[in-house]
């Protein structure tokens, strides 16, 4: 036993050391050489593209190029393939055996976490399926998963490997400026979606955290073009400069408000800030012209937030917001949407409407699935109406409060969608 922990503790140490220094091309053979100390072999890589539809694999040779023969293809559906069922589920999965392994041998396929953040998954055999290779295998996969994230952010091949297509610039934009579309911590889980992926222009969402405290705000800027992803990006700097440095939610919608004015003409975003206590289930908001929120209870029961709205940030009408508040149950989850999601319509010219986005939610939510997957489907719904290509852009931020205990860490796999 002591030798297993020490061919361990050479595979991690080794591949953090080699971390430092190593670009993300470099990863499947710093990977493949110190995974190989632990007994595991065969690693393939696979990274999720910006619109959650292919896993596509991660070579070291440049995006969407195949590896070495043999290796395994250069692309697997979400939707339908093992792989992508693991994806969508964050399940560790066993790969059904072939019979050409040699004896004891396993293959399984594990997500790939920043945090609930999903990023692909890697494929791993190994010569032996018990508890320590397990471990082994997760504890692999955590820590490429960490590598992942940080060598992206400085790494071109990382933005084309997850790119089907290519991107315009508001989108660019807006992608840099969000946080991720995932996160957990013991009392919430947060999820979002936006739409079109490549060609959006003005929403954005943005979320964080502090001291028991929970922020969230949406925006959907005047127009479809690249100034309109300018005001967004703005508005979400300005609302974060001012929420930092203390601002309440009225004080921080003024400071948008002035940010817009002086920076830019006749530019106007509609919005919602929210602020979540985590302790104690209170929701406080404001709302700038924008959708009113909605809360889900109990999986089966949904209601608007109502909340007289202030006008548009940007449009220098002058007249004050007003801050509504709301106690959150247990298990609420909290949805904030700009108009593309409620207006989407199919070829028939029916519209998806507020009815039929939130009968999407309650029927998902019976289903179990975690916010991430549920917002995915949502997206590829809406996507379907639309045959892959929406005339407006649709975001949607779902927060799911699980009250003022914190759960146990054991229990947040369950209800995000972590492998057990």
């Amino acid at each position: 036993m002591a030798q297993r922990h020490q061919a361990t503790y050479k595979m991690i140490t080794g591949l953090l050391d080699s971390s430092h220094l190593m670009t993300l091309d470099q990863l499947p053979v710093c990977v493949t050489t110190y995974a190989a100390a632990a007994g595991l072999h065969d690693i393939l890589i696979y990274l999720c593209d910006v619109r959650q539809d292919v896993l596509r694999l991660l070579t070291g040779s440049g995006p969407g190029t195949a590896g070495p023969a043999g290796t395994g293809p250069p692309e697997l559906s979400v939707d339908s393939t093992l792989a992508g069922r693991g994806f969508q589920h964050g399940e560790v999965l066993l790969v059904p055996r072939t019979g050409r392994e040699r004896p004891g041998e396993r293959q399984w396929w594990v997500p790939l976490l920043d945090g609930t953040e999903r990023l692909g998954m890697m494929r791993v055999t190994a010569a032996s399926d018990d508890a320590h290779t397990r471990r082994d295998i997760e504890c692999l996969a955590s820590l490429i998963a960490l590598i992942i994230v940080t060598k992206s952010v400085h790494s071109d091949s990382h933005a084309a490997l997850v790119r089907t297509r290519p991107m315009n610039v508001a989108a660019e934009m807006q992608w840099q400026l969000m946080p991720p579309r995932a996160y957990a911590d013991s009392h919430v889980v947060i999820g979002a979606a936006m739409e079109p992926a490549y060609e959006n222009a003005g929403d954005a969402y943005d979320y964080a955290t502090t001291d028991g405290l929970v922020h969230l705000a949406i925006f959907d800027a005047m127009g479809h073009d690249t100034a309109a992803g300018l005001t967004a990006n703005l508005a979400v700097a300005a609302c974060r400069s001012h929420r930092r440095r203390g601002a309440g939610l009225i004080e921080t919608g003024e400071g948008i408000e002035r940010t817009l004015l002086d920076h830019l003409d006749r530019s106007y975003v509609t919005a919602v800030l929210a602020t979540l206590d985590t302790r104690t289930g209170l929701l406080t908001w404001i709302s700038h012209g924008h959708h009113p929120p909605v809360v889900i209870r109990g999986g089966r029961w949904t209601t608007q937030l109502n909340c007289p709205p202030a006008p548009p940030l940007g449009t220098a009408l002058g007249l004050p917001a007003t801050l509504c508040r709301e106690r959150l149950q247990p298990g609420d989850r909290l949805v904030l949407h700009t108009d593309g999601i409620t207006e989407a319509r199919d070829s028939d010219g029916r519209e998806f409407g507020l009815d039929g986005f939130l009968d999407f939610l309650l029927r998902h939510h019976a289903d179990n699935l975690s916010v991430p997957e549920t917002l995915r489907r949502l997206v590829r719904s809406i996507l379907d109406r639309h045959h892959g290509t929406l005339r407006d852009d649709a975001t949607v931020l779902l927060l799911e409060w699980h009250g003022p205990t914190p759960f146990d860490p054991g229990e947040a796999e369950t209800l995000v969608g972590l492998p057990e």
